[in-house]
This record gives C-alpha cells, structure tokens and sequence, in this order.
C-alpha cells in the first residue's frame, strides 16, 4: 500500500492546486473550514490539511492527483453519513464532492444521471415532478453515490430492488487520475464491484439509476406501549411474510415524541413503533394491505397520503449527535429471537434519538438472481441497532449496548451484512460482508483500478 503523511504543504503548492481549481480550496485557519469538515457523526474530529471542494469532474482529476503528488492519504466526501466517519482524514486531503449535487432526469427512458455529491433529497425532489422514484436510503440526507456503491438499502427495496439493482452506469475518476466508464458493456468486472464493493474503485462522480412510477405512498406510524413489544414484533413478523411487495419499513423501539398525537405519559418514555410504509400509489388500497397491523391496539398514531420526497425527508435524522451502530442480518426469526430483540430495548439510552430496528428484506431484494457483492440480500430480517446521543459520559453505555444487541442476535445471523449500517468493526467482518468469494473477485478488481489502495478510507479491499 502507498505510505501517506501529512507533509507540509508550502504555499506554492496550494496557490497552483486552486489556480485551474473551479470549486474552492480550503485549509485549516480558513473561515469555512471549520463547517466544511463537519460530519453527520460528531464523534468524528479529523482535522484534513487541505479540503478540496469540486465543483467539476476536472476539480476531482486534479484534487486525486495532488493528493498522490504529494503523499497525502485521501477521502472521498459525498453525503458525509458514514458512521466511521470515512469522509474525513487526519492532516490527509479530502476530496469533497458536495458542489456537484445535480440530478439530470429523463422521463421517457426513466433514468437520472446523479452528479457525485447530490444527495437522496437532489434525486428525489428532482425525480417527484414526472411520478418517479427509485430506492434510496430512510432519510434525505444520505449521498446518493456511497448509499449505491454500498449496495443500497432502503423503504422501497421489496418493491424495486436495492439501489444497486438500479444502476445502469457510473463514471469514476480512478486512483490515477484516469476518467473511467464502467457499465454492463463497458468494464463490466468494475460494474459487477460497484454494486456494492463500495469506494474502494475510484471516486464516483456520477451515476445513471433506473427510476420506477411512484407518486404517492401512504405511511402509517403506530405507536404501542413498549410492554406491547412483543406482541407487536410477533404480529410484525407474521405479517410481512405475507405482504406484498408495495409493503416496507419497520418495527422500531424509540424514544416517545412530544407530539400531539402521543399520550402525554408516553413522551420521553420508551416506546414500541410500527413505520409501515406502502409504495401501490392507492391509499384506499394500503390501508386494506395495513390493516392487520392497525388492528393491534395501537395508542397513538400518524397516518398520510404523500409524496415519496416528503416522507423521506420527515425521517431525516437530527444533525449535531454523537453515532454508532450496527446490523445483524437474520436468516430466520423464531420466538427466541423476537423475545431477544425485545430485551435488547431495555438497555437503550433513553431518552435519546437512538433507535432499534427490525425490518423485513424479501421481495424484489430476495428475487433477485444478480451475483454482486451483497450475499446479504438473502437474510429475511434486519437488526439494526442505531445509537445516536449528545453527551460524551454516555458513549460507553451506547456502544455496549450496540454490541451487545449484535451478540443477542448472532445465534440467527448469517454473517453477512450491508457495510452502510456499520463502521469499522475490523476485516473479518468487512470480508463476511461482502462474502469470502466476492471478496477475493473485488480484491482482483482493485488491483486493476488502485493497485496502491490509495482508497482505503472505507470498507477496505486490499488489491489481489
């Protein structure tokens, strides 16, 4: 691998870097810096020499051969929500792609060409005006590039696949500086590695994705008691080995909200939810498809008819808090595992934003015949335990009981598991997510594109 330092860069070399630079060049001491190297996670506090802000692909080219140029380790920021906070780097250069945020939609052929830095709030305010939608992440936030590369899971994957599923073509600019096309007909083993082997190819500066009919979906938000708990995961279960397509979200234990609709004992209490998220576009139709979950007895409640961009965009997550979490993905979710999950409740830190999920893969994910690097497609149920909190005495107790979640679910996972809902939880687990065969296929992939590993701030693959 290439040796990377923080070596002192004269001023000479950042007057020629911003002289043919379109975006802006920042260092520490400037006024925006700060800003610019905040992340999601604010456990992250990585200080980068240079923050180099794209505003073309030509910006990218020559902030990837600076970097090189002189021995500067680098990271690639789009969205900034990975947990590990991958984005950034210490006294590194960070390639950060947030000005190139556009989103071209052609409705006849129902496709988006999303620019490298745009977000699933760019894709999907973009693509809501002709009735379109593809699967995006659960909040508007994420960057729509590291969600696909990643593999892509989101609400409306049993109806249309993961977001990788969708891609038709991507164009990177690679560790040497090279443009780079890579689709089915044109450098189809790097087509095969972008669905899912993540950032370790090059630096995405932009994606062709399929785009689906979808105007409307109806999202119906239960609340219960959290001794209800298991009855409802029970009920949650049995219901979505039944539900059609259309159906997707979640059960989730969570942090009362002070809110109109919630039972003034409740707020700031533990509580048990149901997202039920119903993608058929006929309201009339999703409540028939949701009743059984809305027969449960629920004590509070939020229901709508609305636009795919608005609901995204209600779930966006509060900025500013500390993160970490992690995902067991379940082959199977017998009495023992639901009791298990439900205890795991009792050891959250509430109140707080974190919340703890249970949600249903199958569908068009299941489906699927493809071969990409996601072995996870397979699992039938998602644990997904997401610590987020504001005090620093806390992060302790939150990542013990990340992980402790994990080990009360292990006896019913598979192994492998989508790398976006984890940080760096060490190789072993980097490889099991992407599966032993698939690795060793991406790891031959890498040496043809970044035989260096200059891009190795993410779920690394080590070239072949």
């Amino acid at each position: 691998m290439a040796q990377f330092n923080s070596t002192t860069l004269d001023d000479t070399a950042l007057t020629e870097l911003r002289a043919d630079f379109s975006g802006r060049v920042l260092q520490p001491g400037d006024p925006d810096y700060a800003q610019a190297r905040t992340l999601f996670n604010a456990m992250v506090d990585l200080r980068p020499r240079v923050i180099a802000q794209c505003a073309t692909v030509d910006d990218v080219v020559r902030a990837v051969r600076f970097g090189r140029d002189h021995g500067l380790e680098i990271a690639v920021r789009g969205g900034g929500h990975s947990v590990a906070g991958s984005s950034l780097t210490d006294g590194g250069i960070v390639v950060d792609l947030r000005m190139m945020n556009e989103v071209v939609v052609d409705p006849e052929q129902r496709t988006a060409r999303v620019s490298g830095g745009a977000t699933m709030s760019h894709l999907d305010r973009a693509a809501q005006p002709y009735g379109l939608a593809t699967t995006g992440g659960r909040v508007s936030t994420t960057g729509v590039c590291g969600l696909v590369l990643g593999g892509g899971s989101g609400w409306l994957e049993r109806k249309f696949g993961l977001a990788c599923d969708n891609l038709l073509e991507a164009e990177l600019v690679t560790a040497d500086g090279s443009l780079v096309r890579a689709s089915a007909d044109e450098n189809p083993e790097l087509f095969w590695a972008l669905h899912g082997g993540g950032g370790n190819f090059g630096v995405a500066t932009s994606l062709t994705l399929r785009l689906h009919d979808l105007s409307t979906v109806t999202a119906s938000l239960l609340f219960w008691d959290p001794e209800s708990g298991p009855e409802v995961v029970r009920a949650y279960r049995d219901f979505m080995v039944g539900a059609p397509d259309d159906v997707g979200g979640a059960v989730i234990y969570l942090t009362a909200p002070p809110e109109d609709f919630m039972p003034q004992r409740l707020v700031g209490r533990l509580a048990c939810a149901a997202l039920l998220i119903h993608a058929g576009g006929d309201h009339e139709k999703a409540m028939r498809d949701l009743r059984p979950m809305r027969e449960l007895g629920h004590v509070a409640e939020l229901t709508a008819e609305m636009a795919y961009a608005d609901l995204q965009s209600m779930l966006d997550d509060p900025p500013g808090h500390r993160n970490y979490w992690s995902a067991e993905y379940l082959g199977a979710l017998p009495g023992a595992a639901v009791d298990r999950f439900c205890a795991g409740a009792e050891r959250m830190l509430v109140p707080s934003p974190s919340q703890y999920l249970l949600s249903a893969q199958g569908g068009a994910v299941a489906r699927s015949l493809a071969d990409y690097p996601v072995p996870w497609r397979r699992a039938s149920w998602v644990v997904h335990p997401f610590g987020l909190w504001e005090n620093p005495d806390d992060d302790e107790r939150v990542i013990q009981w990340t992980h402790s979640t994990r080990a009360d679910m292990r006896p019913w996972a598979l192994g492998a598991v989508y790398l976006n809902f984890i940080g760096d939880e060490g190789e072993q687990r980097t490889v099991a997510g992407f599966g032993p065969d698939n690795y060793r296929r991406l790891a031959r992939v890498k040496a043809q594109y970044d035989p260096d590993n200059v891009f190795h701030r993410n779920h690394n693959v080590r070239p072949a």
